[in-house]
């Protein structure tokens, strides 16, 4: 059972990137060292913390003209309805949260983003009251060391209704953390995820080489990213990592240039879909290799064959025929 903290009001991204290097830091130094006081170590070192966070009062109807520059960057139609790709934007910085707590085990620096599975339960409209909470769960085994899943709810006032508004699951791994370290761990394979350096919310790839098996479908979009990219999504969701603003804070963490956000991209597919998503949908994605700034990438949306209304989407890179990344968006 998750104790639940109430907070005052959804903490900024800026300061928890801040302790969030801090606790990698000891985390570090205790895997290092564990018999060094307070940083600990020991079997039980990758337990999760038992607690949910909580904001009450998240008002929604001062952020019109963040929706709109959402929308505009996005590519999403215009709507008071806020798409699922920006809800996880409001979300996000609670869940950061919980990462950051001192008795989170794993270290926020170096998580690298796997996948995302939200569902957008019924509409949530600018001027709604929102509850939002966030908390995390399931860590287990992965065959490049443990992931966990970092779950978010957003609830809209006055709605009695028992399933959540809008329900986010991210899944991250911590590299080089013993599987064996996980109650029940079977070396289970969770995928390859992102590049190395990555903190939640970032696109990326696990170093493998592009496969030549994979062909890609018939694009129907192509998207040219500008070098700016990376810092235009940063504004708007206070995800302001170095290796989205520049090339040269990029290099500091081993890529060649700056990159994209992940979830840039998955919500930019989610904005492809449009309006043909409907009200209520399940939107799934599932990262690979990074997308370089400035970069071209290929989109094919096409219907889903096994869901009805559905659509699968995927992105890629058409001269080195590397995937960035594939999801799907299924009506509710």
């Amino acid at each position: 059972m998750l104790a639940v903290e109430t907070l005052p009001s959804v903490p900024r991204l800026t300061g928890l990137y801040a302790r969030g290097a801090a606790s990698s830091g000891r985390i570090a130094a205790g895997r290092a060292l564990p018999s060094l006081p307070v940083i600990g170590g020991g079997e039980d070192s990758l337990t999760l913390p038992p607690v949910a966070y909580r904001v009450a009062e998240v008002d929604t109807a001062d952020m019109a003209s963040h929706l709109r520059d959402y929308q505009r960057l996005l590519h999403e139609p215009v709507s008071d309805h806020l798409p699922s790709g920006y809800l996880h934007v409001l979300a996000f910085p609670l869940a950061t949260a919980v990462m950051v707590r001192a008795d989170f085990p794993l270290p926020l620096l170096g998580m690298v983003h796997l996948a995302n599975d939200a569902a957008l339960a019924r509409p949530v409209r600018l001027g709604d009251r929102l509850e939002v909470r966030a908390w995390a769960e399931d860590l287990r085994a992965h065959r490049r060391g443990v992931q966990v899943d970092l779950v978010a709810e957003v609830r809209v006032q006055g709605d009695d209704d028992a399933v959540p508004a809008w329900r986010g699951v991210s899944t991250y791994l911590a590299r080089g953390f013993d599987p064996s370290e996980v109650e029940g761990a079977d070396g289970a394979d969770g995928g390859d995820g992102q590049a190395p350096g990555d903190v939640p919310g970032d696109a990326g790839g696990d170093g493998t080489a592009p496969s030549d098996a994979w062909a890609p479908p018939l694009p129907t979009g192509r998207w040219v990213l500008p070098a700016g990219t990376g810092r235009a999504y940063g504004a708007l969701s206070g995800d302001r990592n170095p290796i989205h603003m520049s090339a040269l804070s990029a290099k500091a963490f081993g890529f060649p240039r700056a990159i994209a956000h992940g979830m840039y991209t998955a919500a930019r597919a989610l904005a492809d879909v449009g309006m043909a998503r409907g009200d209520a949908y399940r939107w799934t994605v599932r990262f690979a290799k990074p997308v370089l700034l400035p970069g071209t990438v290929d989109v094919a949306v096409t219907p889903a064959e096994d869901a009805p209304g559905g659509f699968t989407y995927v992105g890629w890179n058409a001269l080195r025929r590397q995937k960035h990344f594939e999801g799907t968006v299924t009506p509710l």
